[in-house]
């Protein structure tokens, strides 16, 4: 569906159809346009998904990135403008040959340009959260995970994959800056979570990051993440030490998730109106294990819709679901629900974070990305408690999904004490020793 949603002097706004291509930034890719870059050389070229109707679609492309440069943009139109009747649109959908349309894109186009002689894209805008779509059960039903292979593949990456010297202490660094520092004890109190927030803002020793000319980077966890009643604690902890750390906070009678709805929609509610940016929500395990997944996508949706601006990461209990396909289902029903984020576990369970969970999650993701242009994070949680662990969820991340995905807004770890081993590593990496207890004491 093609749809003007403005023009400006130069260009033309539109909503419009990308495809499973969706590049990283700045590569020159198959079916990119050569007059692109001519006739647009000092402005912004991010690309976006080639009409049906141009040469790049004989190459294999729906995606051409051409290059990037700084231009400045000007105010968006106020009133939308209508678009007269796309005849080579309404030519190919008869033939068949139409695209879905992902509701987060939106593509810049040359002023003038339109029907099947417009050409590729000038700039792909992405919204930064997954507005869900509808509820498509004909392609989960299928589904069938072959567990074996997805166990062969865990024990190659933990065997096979490994960085070392430097290269570790720097993938340490990130994996610093995608937790989620994390207390769900029965015994906190806001001593307690003011502690934490503190370790979240200085998480690594300031002397260990001068030696490594770290220290200015402003390194820091990504979130901490309590219970609903300290939330209002840990934003008051995080705002007198002047920093915008965000606050997630579980919920939905986490962990059991054995609680009316009502009772779950309002404590997202609490919990959100005592500032909690970030809700981790839980599915309710019977409604995968008796296959209710109208019932889930229902649910999960109403949680969405409480959360409000907050970001919401969907927590499966995947120790509890019975399979890996009930894990790819789950996975899959969560995502087109609005799941920000989807996490594996609320470690209160027997089984937690597994590699294998892992593989078939973080491939849920590229399915959901490949169909619907609408990047979904990923956090594996409980049983992280190692710097090889954290290390080895890192290099899963890469190799499945890139580099896109080795930061904060789309992976997260949650652990409780995780942080203490990388800092150790940290320690042993500067000063070739490990630290006694007394060195590392808020670890």
């Amino acid at each position: 569906m093609l749809v003007h949603v403005g023009k400006m002097p130069w260009v033309s706004l539109v909503a419009t159809a990308t495809h499973e291509c969706v590049m990283d930034m700045g590569k020159e890719l198959t079916g990119a346009v050569p007059a692109c870059r001519q006739q647009w050389k000092d402005g912004l070229l991010l690309g976006g998904a080639s009409s049906p109707d141009s040469p790049s679609e004989q190459k294999g492309s729906d995606l051409s990135l051409v290059g990037r440069r700084s231009w400045p943009l000007p105010a968006w139109p106020r009133s939308p403008v209508s678009c007269p009747p796309c005849e080579g649109r309404k030519r190919r959908a008869q033939q068949g040959r139409t695209q879905e349309v992902p509701r987060s894109s939106l593509l810049l186009w040359p002023a003038g340009s339109e029907g099947s002689e417009r050409g590729p894209p000038l700039l792909l805008l992405m919204s930064a959260r997954n507005p869900g779509t509808e509820l498509d059960l004909g392609s989960i039903s299928r589904v069938q995970v072959n567990q074996p292979a997805v166990i062969r593949h865990a024990e190659q990456i933990q065997s096979r994959r490994t960085v070392k010297k430097d290269w570790q202490a720097a993938w340490l660094l990130r994996a610093v800056t995608c937790i989620d520092l994390t207390t769900l004890s029965g015994d906190d109190t806001p001593s307690n979570i003011h502690r934490l927030c503190y370790k979240a803002k200085h998480p690594i020793r300031e002397d260990l990051l001068r030696a490594m000319n770290m220290h200015d980077k402003g390194i820091t966890t990504a979130a901490v993440c309590v219970y609903p009643a300290r939330v209002a604690d840990a934003v008051k902890a995080l705002k007198a030490a002047g920093c915008n750390i965000p606050v997630a906070s579980v919920a939905t009678g986490f962990p059991a998730a054995q609680t009316p709805l009502k009772t779950k929609l309002e404590e997202i509610r609490i919990a959100v109106e005592d500032g909690a940016r970030e809700i981790d929500i839980v599915i309710n395990r019977t409604l995968v294990l008796t296959g209710q997944w109208e019932g889930l996508y229902e649910e999960i949706h109403q949680f969405r819709q409480a959360c409000g601006d907050a970001h919401m990461k969907t927590i499966l209990g995947t120790g509890e679901l019975g399979s890996l396909t009930n894990v790819y289902k789950a996975s899959m029903v969560a995502m087109m629900a609005g799941a920000d984020f989807i996490k594996t576990s609320t470690g209160k369970e027997a089984v937690n974070a597994t590699l294998p969970v892992g593989i078939v999650m973080v491939r849920a993701v590229r399915d959901f990305y490949w169909k619907t242009g609408n990047k979904v994070g990923f956090k594996p949680a409980g049983g992280i408690r190692s710097a090889k662990d954290a290390l080895t969820w890192l290099i899963l991340m890469k190799e499945e999904l890139g580099d896109e995905w080795l930061k904060p807004d789309l992976f997260r770890l949650g652990a409780s004490t995780l942080l203490a081993d990388i800092e150790r590593q940290i320690y042993h990496h500067v000063t070739g020793r490990y630290a006694a207890y007394h060195d590392l004491p808020m670890a």
